[in-house]
C-alpha cells in the first residue's frame, strides 16, 4: 500500500478539492501519511489566484520536489489551479514533476498513478475541464477540525471582474443538484459535523442554471432541518444576487448564522466601473441597509481591494470613509495583483507597489479600530460560542469561535473552562482585543 502525503494551498474551496483527492484515493487503496519522507506520492495541490499564492506554490513545489530527491522510487503530483493556469510551462520548469492534473480532472489520480508507474510515461500532463461537479456519494477525508466542514455548493463564475482570473482557470458557473448537497449535509452531520460553510465562487448564483429552478434560500431551508447541524454560514455572497428572499432565509432560520461575507472590492464609483463590478457606490450603499434592515443582528465581512490601475488618492480616500461609515464586522484588504489574461492587465495608471502597501496598511489600521471598538462592546455579555480546542501555547485555555466569526478567516474567542471541541457553550465576555475576545464558560447550550 502506498502512503501519499498532502499540501493544500489556498482557499477552502482548493481544501475541499484535496478532501475529494484524498478520498479518491484512499478508495483506491493508498495510505494517508502526515511525514513527507514516509510517502510514495507527494501531492500538491496549488492556487494560482494571485501572485503571492503563485510563489507559495512555486515554493511548496520545490520542496516537495528536495524530498523527492532524496528518497527513491517517490513520485510528484502537481495539482490544481497552477496546473489549470500553466500547464504547459510547468512542465518545462519543473521536471521533476511526474504528474500534473488541473481542477477538473483530479478524481483520475489513481489511474494517473499507475500509469506513471511506467517512468517512460512520465510526465503526464494536464488535459481536461475546468471543473467538476462530485456526486454526494464521492469519498471525502476531512482534514479540518472534525465538527467543521465546507459544502462547495457550486463551480466556477460567470462574472467577469477586470481583476479576476477564476473563470478562466474555473470555467462557467454551474451548480450542484439541490437532494444531491442535502445527503452530502446528512452524510457530513452522521460524521459528527456541527458547522456546515457552503463556498463557491459564487454561492449567491447558486441555482439559477439548474433545470429544476433553485436557489440559495431553497438551498437553506432544506439544510436547515437536518439533524446534527448547529450552524449553517454563508461565505462568498456576490452582492448582486443578495435577493430578499435570501435574506428573509437568514433571518427566519435559526441555524443559519447571522453572518454574511460579500466582498465589495471598492466603493469609489469610477473604480467599481473599471473593475466591472456592476455596482455604483450608492447602489451598495442600499444593499447594506437592506440587509441590515432585514437582519438587524448580522455580522458583515467584506474585502476590497486597494491600489487597482487608476486608483487616485481621491478615490482609495472615498474607500476609506465608505469603511468608516458603514462600520463593516471584519474588513480584509488586499493589493491588486497584475494577472495576465485579465481585463485589467494592459490598463494604464498601474500603482507602484509602494503606495499599494501604504494604501493597504491605512485600510487596515481603519479596519483594525473599528474592529476593536466593536469587541469592546461584547465586554460583559453572554453569547454563545464553539469550541474548537486547547489555544495554540496556551495549556489553560480553550480556543473558540462565536457564530459571527469563519473558520480560518476571523479572530477567536480565548476561553477558561473545560468543554470537548465541537460543543457550543456559553460565554460571559471579560476583555477584548483589536480581532480576539476573551471570557470563560458559563454553561452548556442546548442543540436545537
Amino acid at each position: 500500500m502506498e502512503a501519499v502525503h498532502l499540501i493544500s494551498l489556498g482557499c477552502p474551496k482548493n481544501t475541499a478539492d484535496s478532501e475529494l483527492m484524498l478520498g479518491a484515493l484512499v478508495r483506491a487503496g493508498f495510505e494517508v501519511t502526515m511525514d513527507p519522507q514516509q510517502a510514495q506520492v507527494l501531492l500538491v495541490n496549488t492556487c494560482a489566484f494571485i501572485e503571492p499564492a503563485k510563489k507559495e506554490s512555486i515554493d511548496a513545489i520545490l520542496a516537495a520536489a528536495e524530498v523527492k530527491k532524496n528518497g527513491a522510487g517517490k513520485r510528484l503530483v502537481v495539482a490544481g489551479c497552477l496546473s489549470q493556469r500553466y500547464g504547459s510551462e510547468l512542465r518545462e520548469q519543473f521536471p521533476e514533476v511526474d504528474i500534473f492534473v488541473g481542477t477538473g480532472d483530479f478524481l483520475d489520480l489513481p489511474e494517473l498513478l499507475r500509469r506513471s508507474e511506467r517512468p517512460e510515461l512520465r510526465p503526464i500532463p494536464y488535459t481536461g475541464a475546468a471543473h467538476l461537479l462530485p456526486s454526494a456519494e464521492a469519498p471525502r477525508i476531512r482534514t479540518g477540525d472534525p465538527f467543521s466542514a465546507y459544502l462547495k455548493v457550486s463551480e466556477g463564475c460567470d462574472h467577469r471582474c477586470a481583476f479576476c482570473i477564476i473563470p478562466k482557470i474555473r470555467g462557467r458557473h454551474e451548480s450542484r443538484a439541490l437532494d444531491g448537497l442535502v445527503e452530502e449535509a446528512r452524510r457530513l452531520a452522521a460524521s459528527g459535523v456541527r458547522e456546515i460553510n457552503l463556498i463557491a465562487q459564487d454561492l449567491t448564483a447558486y441555482g439559477r442554471d439548474l433545470k429544476q429552478r433553485a436557489s440559495l434560500a431553497a438551498l437553506l431551508h432544506r439544510l436547515a432541518p437536518v439533524d446534527g447541524i448547529q450552524w449553517i454560514r454563508l461565505l462568498y455572497c456576490y452582492p448582486n444576487f443578495v435577493t430578499d428572499e435570501l435574506l428573509a432565509a437568514i433571518a427566519s432560520l435559526d441555524k443559519v448564522v447571522k453572518y454574511i461575507d460579500m466582498p465589495l472590492q471598492h466603493a469609489d464609483d469610477a473604480m467599481l466601473r473599471a473593475m466591472k463590478r456592476e455596482r455604483s457606490a450608492d447602489a451598495l450603499r442600499s444593499l447594506l441597509e437592506r440587509v441590515r434592515a432585514a437582519i438587524p443582528e448580522v455580522a458583515l465581512r467584506t474585502s476590497f481591494i486597494v491600489g487597482f490601475p487608476g486608483e487616485t488618492d481621491a478615490a482609495f480616500a472615498t474607500l476609506v470613509d465608505f469603511v468608516r461609515e458603514q462600520q463593516f464586522d471584519r474588513v480584509g484588504v488586499f493589493t491588486y495583483s497584475r494577472e495576465e489574461n485579465t481585463a485589467a492587465y494592459d490598463l494604464a495608471d498601474q500603482v507602484p507597489e509602494a503606495v499599494k502597501r501604504r494604501r493597504r496598511a491605512e485600510l487596515m489600521e481603519v479596519a483594525a479600530e473599528i474592529s476593536l471598538d466593536k469587541n469592546r462592546g461584547f465586554i460583559g455579555r453572554e453569547i454563545e460560542v464553539m469550541v474548537e480546542g486547547a489555544a495554540p501555547g496556551r495549556a489553560t485555555r480553550l480556543r473558540a469561535r462565536t457564530s459571527a466569526q469563519a473558520p480560518e478567516i476571523d479572530g477567536m474567542v480565548l476561553l477558561s473552562g473545560e468543554a470537548e471541541p465541537g460543543e457550543i457553550v456559553r460565554a460571559r465576555i471579560e476583555r477584548a482585543s483589536t480581532y480576539d475576545l476573551h471570557g470563560r464558560i458559563t454553561g452548556a447550550v442546548a442543540h436545537l
